[in-house]
């Protein structure tokens, strides 16, 4: 049999009875309930505009800014089901808006880092320990992981920072003493603007 009789074959047959397909699609929607990772999610007014933060049953996964609402969902782990939930959200909106209020220099709350590999963990790892209103260069960070010539990869890492803010990035700049990049909202103005914020220029 061609493809042309497999397809006349195929249309006498007709598809699926209609209460088939909304059976199937019933059981994918509650397997999909049951099984899908949660996260929610929340937006709050910062010097930098909306940000917005998104949580996993692990801890804080994303923060974002400088973008629209619907470029924060998508970038999100596209099998998880998305909620909005201030309640949920309102441990860390709490520590976030007491730091732009100059309340608190750092943050004490559970990460979700688990979509990282495990170099840039190590990478994320070393800039929080950079102290607030302190600035560590890319090649200081490469030595502090044991990669004294992964500068350039450093910078990379920490340009997929899913929780800048929380993981302090802007605190990394160039060795000539620039403040180098920024994936952040707002780019190197929202770098300055952190770093001016904790005194480290």
């Amino acid at each position: 049999m061609n493809e042309r009789e497999l397809n006349q074959v195929l249309e006498t047959l007709g598809g699926p009875p209609e209460a088939a397909v909304a059976g199937s699609r019933r059981r994918v929607q509650e397997w999909f309930a049951q099984t899908a990772p949660l996260l929610q999610w929340d937006v709050i007014d910062s010097p930098l505009g909306p940000l917005y933060i998104a949580a996993s049953e692990r801890g804080l996964c994303h923060v974002d800014f400088g973008i629209s609402q619907a470029d924060f969902l998508s970038g999100l782990d596209p099998l998880a089901r998305t909620e909005q939930s201030a309640p949920a959200l309102a441990r860390f909106a709490g520590q976030l808006q007491a730091y732009f209020a100059g309340e608190r220099s750092g943050f004490d709350v559970e990460l979700d880092l688990s979509r990282l590999t495990s170099f840039q963990l190590s990478v994320l790892q070393a800039a929080r320990r950079i102290p607030t209103g302190s600035v560590w260069t890319y090649g200081q960070v490469a030595r502090t992981i044991g990669k004294p010539k992964a500068s350039r990869a450093v910078g990379q890492a920490l340009g997929r920072n899913p929780v800048p803010i929380v993981i302090p990035c802007h605190r990394v700049v160039a060795s000539d003493g620039s403040l180098g990049g920024y994936s952040g909202g707002g780019g190197v103005d929202s770098k300055r603007w952190l770093l001016h914020l904790e005194g480290a220029i």
